[in-house]
């Protein structure tokens, strides 16, 4: 594997665990903090989608990187 590739795979795994980390926090919001909280939920989720939308796009660049060394 080339070292670009293990860049890119690096890169998803840590994409990966943000966007798992912020979907837990906001699984602890919707859980057990609202409706009290219901003013850090847009935030929260703003911030969830960033981090999956980061981890699809980079997902995206390593399966492109795998296709095009498979080729």
């Amino acid at each position: 594997m080339s070292d670009e590739l293990k860049d890119l795979e690096k890169e998803v795994k840590k994409t990966k665990r943000l966007a798992a980390e912020k979907a837990m926090e906001l699984h602890d919001l919707i859980e057990d903090r609202l409706p009290d909280a219901y003013g850090e939920l847009l935030g929260i989720a703003q911030e969830t989608y960033v981090a999956c939308k980061t981890w699809d796009e980079a997902n995206k660049r390593f399966q492109a990187a795998q296709a095009a060394v498979s080729a």
